[in-house]
């Protein structure tokens, strides 16, 4: 659990220098149950964990030198341990001038006052939680809470009254949260009504899920504050980012990017059940995705039959010669970003094992070779459910024989399998790589790909990744590029396959496409291991002599490919 903690935080760009790992003890965790709209039931493992094992010596003061500002949970001031550490990360805090923020945070259970069925219980009277509470509350310039969390901070059931007996031991700001109508800000003296607080509106939304509602209003919040927004401001964000925690499923990952938020409050409310809302949920899902992919220098060895075609081939020898391909991809990219792999989980298994975890971008193909209407390999399975078993970073990868002057029938039966195909791979939260190949069916001209394209996105189909063929011209490229903008702003982009194309005509195609930023590289297969693979099959050369012949051809065309987009750079300049 630690492990994928930090791993998750430094996925989403959090310095995780201040994350201290205990060998001794484990990672807190909660297990939320969904009943109906109204119980959720939650059980804590927080026994000994290790957040509550904080103390004064995990606090650097080199590190908290660097923060805006620190934000503490009322949990942490339960036990004597972690209180004194956050006292001490409050003090320097304020000694370098940074602001401070409390999250009352109130968990009965998490003080002792109730057992661990209790869990969904948000108040228990206490007054040595109340005093405790009040004894550092005038170390905080935001005290943050909801109605119940402010009724054990001040001590009385009514609310008006706790706030007040707040407001007399702190000048903080008080940000009361009411649930469906949003929350209130109070700066000064407590008013004699909750509605005449500086306030940032609520959201018609479906309650689906509480957990980390709190979390996401204090990260919205946050954003807010941290940037001067006036109050009505960072409150709109933090009841928008509460909003999508609880109309979704799960918590972390229901939380919006800046960018999807954005596109909400323009927006509005379409529906109240956000995770039905399909417009939005393209947008968190392109905005959310993890990696930096802005170029991509990707060795295709995915193919199948046209190594199967080949003298002395099987597939036990085909599975060995992946491995190979393997090699030479890794040795080109030598642990550089922006190199990746297509290969398939029938004759390239092995491959794809060995490829996990060394920092490459994987592919991998779902379509019966040649088939048209598409076909999916038999492994897939019929709901394509082979899908659930795929690691998270691996793009589905497909393509599709099609071209706009298909007949009717033809393009009702390919649209229906590509429909279901892109919904199972969004049902299992992988990446969609559509390639489409016209001249292989038909004429083309400069508006050739653009019309597949937009009758793609027509039905709401949206790939992570586009696959296209080496256009002559820049009409054909300026055509696709519109169409995909037009349709989705948050496109990983565009690859560029080869076609077994020799390397001369490959490097033409690669000057015209990386005046294309939306382009991010290209996707080639024969090209590199065409001939090594005859000679290897036929046992004309060895594996090393393979794998160096492949490396020396991946790593001219991805020289190719970097002069071409430094020229290209250079040139819009």
């Amino acid at each position: 659990m630690g492990r994928f903690i930090r791993e998750q935080l430094a996925r989403e760009g959090v310095d995780v220098r201040g994350v201290a790992t205990d060998p001794e003890r484990l990672t807190a965790l909660v297990i939320l149950g969904i009943r109906d709209s109204q119980q959720f039931p939650l059980i804590f493992y927080r026994e000994n964990c290790a957040d509550m094992a904080l103390s004064e010596a995990d606090i650097d003061e080199g590190f908290l030198g660097e923060a805006r500002a620190v934000v503490a949970t009322g949990t942490h001031l339960s036990h004597p341990r972690t209180e004194a550490a956050v006292l001490k990360a409050l003090r320097l805090a304020r000694e370098n001038g940074a602001r401070t923020a409390l999250d009352i945070d109130y968990r009965p259970n998490l003080w002792g006052l109730a057992g661990h069925g209790a869990g969904e219980s948000r108040f228990v009277e206490s007054a040595k939680v109340t005093e405790k509470l009040q004894s550092t509350l005038h170390l905080f310039d935001l005290i943050v809470g909801t109605e119940e969390e402010f009724h054990i901070a001040g001590g009385s059931t009514d609310t008006l009254a706790a706030l007040r007996a707040v407001r007399a031991v702190t000048p903080a700001t008080l940000v009361c949260k009411r649930g469906p109508m949003g929350a209130v800000a109070f700066t000064g003296a407590i008013p004699d009504s909750l509605d005449a607080g500086e306030a940032g509106p609520g959201f018609p939304i479906e309650v689906f899920n509480v957990l980390g509602a709190g979390d996401g209003f204090m990260a919205g919040l946050l954003r807010g504050w941290l940037d001067d927004a006036d109050w009505p401001t960072a409150l709109t964000y933090a009841n928008a980012c509460g909003a999508f925690a609880v109309s979704r499923h799960g918590c972390t990952p229901a939380y919006p990017s800046l960018e999807e938020l954005r596109f909400f409050l323009d927006r509005g409310v379409i529906r109240p059940d956000l995770r039905n809302d399909a417009e939005l949920e393209q947008i968190h899902w392109s905005t959310n995705r993890p990696g930096d992919w802005s170029e991509m220098r990707v060795f295709a060895f995915d193919h199948r039959v046209q190594l199967e075609e080949m003298q002395g081939a099987s597939p036990e020898r085909i599975g060995a010669f992946k491995q190979l391909c393997l090699d030479a991809a890794l040795k080109v990219a030598n642990g550089r970003p922006g190199h990746g792999l297509l290969c398939d989980g029938r004759l390239g298994r092995e491959a794809l094992y060995r490829a996990e975890g060394q920092g490459l971008w994987i592919g991998r193909p779902v379509e019966l070779p040649g088939s048209r209407p598409l076909r999916t390999e038999p492994q897939i399975g019929a709901d394509f459910g082979w899908l659930a078993e795929w690691p998270k970073d691996q793009v589905v990868k497909c393509l599709c024989f099609c071209h706009p002057d298909d007949d009717d029938a033809m393009w009702a039966d390919q649209e229906a399998t590509l429909t279901r195909l892109f919904q199972a791979a969004r049902r299992n939260r992988l990446e969609f790589l559509l390639e489409v190949i016209p001249s292989k069916v038909g004429p083309i001209a400069d508006d050739t790909a653009a019309r597949i394209i937009r009758r793609i996105y027509g039905l709401g189909i949206y790939p992570d990744w586009w696959k296209l063929e080496p256009f002559e011209t820049e009409g054909a490229w300026a055509e696709a590029v519109a169409a995909i903008e037009a349709n989705d702003r948050h496109t990983r982009g565009i690859v560029v396959l080869g076609l077994d194309a020799p390397e001369e005509r490959l490097a033409a195609s690669f000057a015209l496409a990386a005046r294309q930023p939306l382009v991010k590289g290209f996707a080639v297969g024969r090209t590199i291991f065409g001939q090594p693979a005859r000679d290897w099959f036929a046992g004309r050369i060895d594996d090393a002599a393979a794998v160096e012949r492949m490396a020396e051809t991946y790593a001219r065309l991805c020289a190719l490919w970097d002069a071409a987009r430094a020229d290209a750079k250079e040139d819009a300049a």
